[in-house]
């Protein structure tokens, strides 16, 4: 399993208190691909076999949703749990990932989109909440924008209710305070203490998907679906956090990669990324949103010589990864 650095601003190497976990690395239908266990090829899919038959703690090509959990700890012993989008497979990313970094709750959510990997693990976000049965608990905040609440409240009718209607009984659900994201990049919003800006980027030519923007002591930029830059977000009012050659030099970039080859419509694929990574010169990258096309040992292979050559270290993510950073 790989080992992060961390990342200072004065360049020393120390522990500090926050973190960031990968607690989901891949693409909407995860590694493994079902149809490649259904139906094999010919030869079989080797990484979708191994996915099934190695535990995924031994094995980075085991991938879930693609998902961040930002340990937050703005003091000695005090740490905040912001976890960024909960897909379809958060309740396993709970018990895979939380038990193992010991992880007790979430204490904010924030939500890139409202599509299925980003949030159809809503309903389980009560299964990191405390117990009660009559619901009376502090809600989560969860942070989003104005289109993914229009989308939520068809698809979770009963997350966004707060007041029973006469006769219903009371059902355990997750309780959650929704706090629109409003549609300005230049103004940041506060997460359990973390200021974060939001940032549109293109998910296909007919959606745009919110790219983050956090950290101090460390730049940190998330973005896990994008096929395309807006130019104001690389080059203008943002540049400053996201694109060295206009202002200041990120120190961790987080960027959506789908297929090893060619392109997508709605993703940046490997090509794609790297040539981002060349342009953006952050200090350090890691690719997350990857198919069963990436195998994770060979392809960072690969990407140790590349990062040789440009001068950026950069490697695929994986489920579990913990990168300890001073934020």
């Amino acid at each position: 399993m790989d080992v992060g650095g961390d990342f200072l601003e004065n360049g020393h190497r120390e522990q500090p208190h926050s973190a960031l976990i990968f607690v989901g690395t891949g693409c909407s239908s995860a590694v493994p691909n079902a149809m490649c266990l259904i139906k094999p090829s010919d030869p079989p899919c080797k990484v979708c076999f191994q996915s099934l038959s190695t535990p995924p703690e031994s094995n980075p090509n085991y991938r879930c949703n693609t998902s961040l959990l930002i340990d937050y700890s703005p003091s000695a012993g005090e740490h905040k749990y912001i976890l960024i989008d909960v897909g379809k497979t958060f309740r396993e990313q709970v018990l895979r990932w939380f038990t193992f970094h010991k992880i007790p709750q979430v204490d904010s959510i924030i939500l890139t989109h409202e599509h299925a990997d980003a949030v159809l693990g809503l309903d389980d976000i009560r299964s990191v909440q405390p117990f009660s049965p009559v619901n009376d608990i502090e809600p989560t905040p969860i942070f989003l924008n104005q289109h993914a609440m229009e989308s939520l409240k068809v698809k979770f009718p009963y997350l966004l209710q707060r007041k029973l209607k006469a006769g219903e009984e009371v059902r355990r659900v997750a309780q959650l305070e929704w706090k629109i994201i409003e549609n300005d990049s230049k103004k940041p919003f506060v997460a359990s203490g973390l200021e974060i800006t939001p940032f549109p980027v293109m998910h296909g030519e007919d959606y745009i998907c919110l790219g983050f923007l956090f950290g101090k002591n460390s730049k940190v930029a998330y973005i896990s679906d994008i096929s395309r830059f807006i130019e104001d977000t690389e080059l203008c009012d943002l540049s400053s956090g996201i694109s060295k050659s206009a202002g200041q030099q990120l120190d961790l970039l987080i960027l959506d990669t789908l297929y090893k080859n060619g392109s997508h419509n709605t993703h940046f694929c490997f090509p794609q990324s790297l040539e981002a990574i060349k342009r953006l010169q952050p200090k350090r990258a890691f690719l997350i949103g990857m198919t069963h096309e990436f195998d994770h040992h060979k392809d960072n292979e690969f990407l140790r010589d590349w990062s040789k050559r440009e001068g950026i270290p950069v490697q695929l993510a994986h489920d579990g990864l913990r990168i300890p950073i001073h934020l």
